[in-house]
């Protein structure tokens, strides 16, 4: 929930009154540590469909036999269906805490700006799964948090390598975002690795640059509120 904020509230932060920022240290390392999490999850997965293709194609085809026949799974192939279930796992974990640290973020932001988000608050959250508006807005709100934080300060580059590898994962149709189902994956695993293997990479590289990009933007607004504040600690609220 967004504070309100204007010149009285600032008068008497600066007469000494701690402003009510939100703690955003701790929810910035648990976002970067669920984002690692979150790739270390697509590591895996890759290596399982590296270990798909190796294996080769059984001789009875792939598991989705086409109108609604499905083979029994090889002792590999099922294991791959719980890293996948494992991966799913770790990526709504990631989500939760990402989504946490934006929403202090977009606060504190406010608060040091004296001025509202660009984005509504709704875009928080929609913004990742409304078509079209997806391919920009979530990168647009942690831009406009850290532009109210850190005013001329040029926008760290890891935010937009963070953004350019996860629209490369997600348009990829294999990645985060995707819609074949995991028998299908199995089996384009065994004929075309490669392009699930690219995928993955980007995915990974979207975690490790998106962790880094948290940490830049934390740190950013933390010297802002140090700035702010005086010698005082921010207080969560």
């Amino acid at each position: 929930m967004a504070h309100e904020d204007g010149p009285g509230a600032r008068e008497g932060w600066a007469a000494g009154q701690a402003a009510p920022y939100r703690d955003v240290r701790v929810t910035g390392r648990l976002a970067a540590a669920g984002l690692l999490l979150a790739g270390a999850a697509w590591v895996v997965r890759g290596a399982w469909e590296t270990r798909l293709a190796l294996a080769g194609e059984p001789g009875s085809g792939p598991p989705d036999q086409g109108e609604g026949v499905h083979r029994p799974l090889t002792a590999l192939e099922d294991s791959y269906h719980l890293v996948t279930s494992v991966g799913g796992v770790a990526v709504l974990v990631c989500a939760l805490l990402f989504l946490s640290w934006v929403v202090r973020l977009r606060d504190n932001a406010r608060l040091l700006s004296g001025r509202p988000p660009k984005y509504a608050g709704i875009w928080v959250y929609a913004g990742w799964i409304v078509p079209v508006v997806n391919l920009w807005f979530p990168r647009g709100i942690v831009a406009d948090a850290f532009r109210g934080s850190a005013p001329g300060r040029p926008l760290p580059a890891s935010v937009n390598v963070w953004w350019g590898l996860w629209l490369l994962g997600m348009l990829s149709g294999v990645g985060i975002v995707y819609e074949d189902s995991t028998d299908e994956i199995i089996a384009r695993a065994y004929t075309e690795v490669w392009p699930l293997l690219a995928s993955d990479a980007a995915v990974v590289g979207a975690a490790v640059a998106g962790a880094f990009a948290v940490r830049a933007v934390t740190a950013a607004q933390l010297a802002r509120m140090r700035q702010a504040t005086g010698p005082r600690s921010p207080q969560p609220v």
